[in-house]
């Protein structure tokens, strides 16, 4: 990412915290590099396990230049896709959980690693989200995928 961008992602995502000065205050304080944001205001959080999450994501890069921002927790067993506010509520799937309002989410700062989540897919400021329904085809095709190999052994 460029300054620029990094810049732009912070602004983005500080704006909606309750206080965005003790935002970047822990991003750049904390020693896991990391601060507590609200979901629900300008996104909401899809949970997937990242046995589904990375084929997912692969399904979406090939469709889209550039999908909305993605978070990985240590080990990469889950994955968050930011996607529109509203999703979470309506968001039916078994083994997918959903952050929306009254909920928080632990985010790095765009622009750094830190320690325990990291960004697969940074924000980029401009607000870009993955469409739900776009999300929801990838996680039906990638699930189609590895079915079609577990059948075929592979």
């Amino acid at each position: 990412m460029t300054g620029s961008e990094t810049r732009a992602a912070v602004e983005w995502l500080t704006s909606v915290a309750p206080d965005p000065g003790a935002c970047r205050w822990e991003w750049e304080r904390n020693p896991q590099g990391i601060a507590l944001l609200p979901a629900g205001k300008r996104w909401d959080v899809l949970i997937l396990p990242g046995g589904l999450g990375h084929p997912t994501l692969d399904v979406l890069t090939r469709l889209i230049d550039r999908p909305g921002p993605v978070l990985a927790d240590f080990g990469e067993s889950r994955m968050g896709f930011f996607v529109p506010p509203g999703t979470a509520s309506r968001w039916i799937g078994t083994g997918i959980r959903g952050a929306g309002p009254g909920t928080w989410i632990v985010v790095p700062h765009p622009g750094r690693a830190a320690g325990g989540v990291r960004w697969l897919i940074p924000p980029d400021g401009s607000g870009t989200l993955t469409d739900a329904a776009l999300l929801e085809l990838a996680m039906h095709e990638a699930a189609g995928a590895a079915a079609q190999d577990d059948r075929e052994g592979g």
